[in-house]
């Protein structure tokens, strides 16, 4: 599982339908409803807010948004649009790492998306974040 910090954008199609998925998945376990990914570090996040519900269908909502820029067909009622926003904060230490791990697939997946990402000086963040300056997140798994 890889809820990514930077903006949708930068994903290619596999990349935004599995993040798609993905986050369905991590909604599903805030809520109590599936047994495994519970301890998932990517979830921890999630976890300490004191609105995690709320933070998912944001983070959900800005995935449906890019998805539909793309003309693709997620399901919008698969998002509690109720959500009151949130703020999150990720640190550069993250961003960078994610950056990197993101071209590296995108350099086997998607030639024209690695440029595109690889042009930039730095990747944006997914819009509910805000970045702060720091390492790599504490709950990240470092490979």
């Amino acid at each position: 599982m890889r809820i990514w910090s930077v903006h949708p954008k930068y994903l290619d199609a596999k990349g935004l339908v599995a993040l798609w998925r993905e986050t369905l998945l991590a909604r599903q376990v805030l809520e109590g409803r599936t047994k495994g990914y519970r301890n998932h570090p990517q979830l921890d996040r999630f976890k300490q807010m004191d609105r995690s519900q709320d933070a998912i269908n944001q983070y959900l909502a800005s995935v449906f948004e890019e998805s539909a820029k793309r003309g693709y067909n997620f399901g919008r009622n698969k998002i509690n649009w109720n959500f009151s926003p949130v703020s999150m904060q990720v640190t550069t230490g993250q961003i960078k790492y994610e950056t990197t791990h993101l071209l590296s697939k995108l350099r086997i997946r998607n030639v024209l998306k690695f440029t595109e990402a690889s042009n930039k000086e730095r990747l944006v963040s997914h819009p509910m974040f805000n970045v702060v300056k720091g390492e790599i997140e504490k709950w990240e798994i470092i490979q």
